[in-house]
């Protein structure tokens, strides 16, 4: 506890420094008494105790969820199943100025499709950076199926750094999807259409000019981007293609699709025909799509692809002649094509179907060599037998959907849709061994790193569609249901349930938190956006502000409490760009900056450099300020943007200012030397412990002590002024001294604190 409270103008800093603490009685309710009154069981308390994780500690997960029609990422702890961040990538977010500050919008426009702004987005499948199979944490992708994009998330920063429009798909589903060294980022189609950009033929040529197809998006991970002239498509029948994955170990340079609508039906129930879901779910069978694409990949090198909207497409008659693409019958509509840890099997779950069929990558290849094909498609692609194929086929359920991998060799979870439910079962031996129930309707699930090639098991979360009655209501649109289950027994164990807002998820990856290295701040000048030095950045001092014909360019700064300039004027119709750096070096020292009624907004963390820009196109008097309660000073760090008529002349040359004496300069010194009696105090404490064998608290002293750096300036400006009697300039100065004691004083009571609660020992 610190107390900060102000007497005659003096800080007095008790509590911080133990000379005074306020008295606490803890409640005589005991543990039993507790559960009594709220009706708990010894179950409940099992469960809570698993989740619980103690006030200050963290996870041993984090969960990337897709934000379904926010367009945006969640990202929460796991056991503790806390939301720590949305990271916008589709869609603005107003709270990291994305899509309101220059930078983001550049971004946001790489997701413009003819020209045409795209403010809403459809994320639906995360997938993390691997090497060697494993996820390495660096590197975060997302689709957008309403919009078929693609964006890169760097895990340094939480940041999205591009998005890629694919050029040929009029929607997609099967996105994203890594190979196990990062090399490509899958993306497959979802509803077919035609390839080729602003061509329109009917639906009654459907299986002549519309297609699928499957994406490889090559990742260039020094430049941590995709590079789109690297990259390439594999042209498919007009199948609505699904989900994907990329094999591992043996399996490792092929990837499965799976799809439905095999039947290439095209509804028109306006017309009096059956509906799509009659006529798409018509046949017993849909396919699997199975690709080289190693060697697809270097049929596009050796020139064998053709150009469609200026993209490299593979077309199926080339695949075909080339030995890369195969087709394998599967339980009709599949929603799920999933490579075990070992990459020796594909696991494929049809939702109208009981079972999870079991595919031998070993058989495969197998029918391949021998050429051993039951039939051709109507397109000419080879198809091999099912029975050729399957290893085994197992009965869960009804509505089998996604399928995830344990830590234990051969264990697998599968959720089911129709029966809400999920299933542990043995995929080597295809039996089940435990099943639990889910509120309500699950859809995908995730096990902890559970498509990589060393899953960690311990956690599952089941991502349900429907939340029905387990929250308290809040009109008809309720929140989806993420329910946290423990996978470490025999038996499932379902543990919590944590209501999601934001959207509709449909997917999550969960990786070992110790893998992420974000950073807690940039090099000075940083366009986060572009991870290169920004243009307009500049250091304390230097900052200045240009006008040219009607256009102004601000270089500012800002840093507690406060922004440089404090005043910036313009006349109606000027174009305003405001450059703004945060100085700050601590963690967690974020500043915000907005101008009222002007629609933008920039989160500025420490070390970066954010462009806004607008156009003054109204005169009168706008306040702008940080928007992220930065410190004690806060509601004074503010400034005002003054928008004048052309050819306004002042009539006044004086600034507005209030009386001060010596008397009152006089006070203000005593107080400062009263504050730094109190900084020295800390500061004796944290130096006679081991403060630097925790590196939060060097972090901190550093900020303090930068701090500190700043007083000598305006030290010599409050004495010049004095010397000159000018008690309002003396006074001002004075109390500027006493700000950076305060911050000073806040950071360094911070560290105490933080010694004291972690074990810091005396050192002599």
């Amino acid at each position: 506890m610190r107390t900060f409270a102000i007497k005659s103008g003096v800080l007095l800093l008790a509590a911080g420094l133990g000379l005074g603490a306020a008295g606490s009685a803890f409640s005589a309710e005991s543990l039993q008494d507790v559960l009594k009154r709220r009706g708990l069981s010894q179950q409940d308390l099992l469960a809570a105790a698993k989740t619980y994780v103690p006030t200050g500690k963290r996870d041993e997960f984090l969960a990337f969820s897709s934000g379904g029609q926010s367009g945006q990422v969640i990202v929460y702890g796991i056991p503790s199943m806390r939301i720590l961040k949305y990271i916008g990538v589709f869609t603005p977010e107003p709270w990291q100025g994305y899509g309101f500050d220059e930078n983001s919008k550049a971004v946001l426009k790489q997701g413009w499709i003819d020209g045409k702004e795209i403010t809403w987005g459809d994320t639906h499948h995360p997938a993390i950076s691997e090497t060697n199979g494993q996820y390495d944490g660096q590197f975060l992708f997302i689709n957008d199926k309403a919009n078929p994009r693609l964006a890169v998330i760097d895990l340094r920063d939480f940041e999205t750094k591009q998005i890629v429009v694919n050029p040929i798909y009029k929607s997609e589903h099967g996105g994203a999807f890594v190979t196990p060294n990062t090399d490509y980022v899958i993306e497959a189609a979802q509803y077919a259409a035609p390839l080729e950009n602003k061509k329109f033929f009917p639906l009654e040529e459907f299986n002549e000019k519309y297609r699928g197809g499957v994406t490889y998006w090559k990742f260039d991970r020094k430049e941590g981007r995709i590079d789109p002239k690297k990259s390439f498509s594999v042209e498919l029948p007009p199948y609505s293609q699904d989900l994907s994955d990329a094999g591992k170990g043996p399996s490792d340079g092929w990837s499965f699709t799976n799809s439905f609508c095999t039947e290439r039906y095209v509804g028109g129930i306006e017309k009096g025909r059956p509906p799509y879901e009659a006529g798409c779910s018509a046949k017993d069978t849909d396919y699997l799509h199975v690709i080289n694409w190693k060697k697809a990949a270097e049929l596009v090198a050796a020139g064998k692809a053709k150009k469609i909207n200026g993209h490299d497409v593979l077309p199926i008659d080339v695949a075909v002649k080339e030995g890369i693409l195969f087709l394998i019958p599967e339980p009709k509509s599949p929603h799920g094509a999933d490579v075990t840890p070992d990459g020796k099997f594909i696991v494929v779950s049809g939702k109208l179907d009981t079972h999870v069929s079991v595919y031998s990558f070993e058989k495969i290849q197998a029918a391949i060599k021998a050429g051993k094909f039951e039939s051709k498609d109507p397109y000419g692609i080879p198809v091999i037998g099912m029975k050729d194929a399957l290893h085994t086929q197992v009965q869960l359920g009804l509505g089998p959907l996604h399928t995830q991998f344990d830590a234990k060799t051969c264990v697998a979870y599968t959720s089911l849709y129709v029966d809400s439910q999920v299933a542990k079962w043995n995929f080597c031996e295809g039996k089940v061994l435990d099943k639990i129930s889910v509120h309500y309707n699950i859809g995908h699930l995730v096990t902890m790193e559970g498509d990589s090639v060393a899953p960690k098991g311990r956690y599952l979360v089941a991502l349900n569609k429907l939340s029905i009655d387990r929250f308290n209501p809040v009109g008809p649109l309720h929140p989806q249901n993420h329910q946290l289950i423990d996978i470490a027994n025999d038996k499932m164990q379902l543990l919590y349930d944590m209501p999601l807002p934001l959207g509709e998820p449909h997917y999550v990856v969960a990786i070992e938190a110790s893998k992420l290295k974000p950073g807690v701040r940039y090099k000075v000048g940083t366009d986060s956006r572009t991870d290169k030095p920004h243009p307009g950045a500049v250091r304390a001092g230097e900052e200045r502000t240009e006008k040219k014909g009607n256009k102004i360019t601000v270089y500012g700064t800002l840093i507690r409490s406060h922004i440089t300039p404090e005043t910036i004027e313009a006349e109606v119709g000027d174009e305003v760009t405001i450059h703004l750096t945060n100085l700050e070096r601590a963690q967690d020292e974020t500043h915000g900056f907005t101008v009222s009624t002007y629609n933008t907004h920039a989160s500025v963390e420490p070390g970066k450099t954010v462009t806004v820009k607008f156009k003054a196109d109204k005169e009168g008097v706008y306040p702008y300020y940080c928007t992220e309660f930065c410190s004690a000073l806060h509601l004074e760090m503010q400034g005002y943007l003054l928008v004048k008529p052309k050819g306004w002349k002042p009539t006044k040359t004086t600034m507005a200012k209030a009386n001060y004496s010596e008397t009152d300069y006089k006070a203000t010194l005593k107080k400062v030397a009263d504050t730094q009696a109190v900084i020295d105090s800390v500061v004796g404490y944290i130096t006679s412990t081991n403060f630097k064998d925790f590196p939060d608290v060097v972090a901190m002293v550093e900020d303090a002590t930068d701090q500190l750096n700043k007083i000598k300036d305006a030290k010599q400006k409050h004495e010049a002024a004095a010397a000159q009697k000018d008690w309002e300039q003396a006074n001002l100065w004075a109390e500027q001294v006493w700000q950076y004691q305060v911050k000073a004083a806040d950071i360094g009571l911070r560290a105490k604190t933080y010694l004291e609660q972690n074990g810091a020992r005396k050192v002599k």
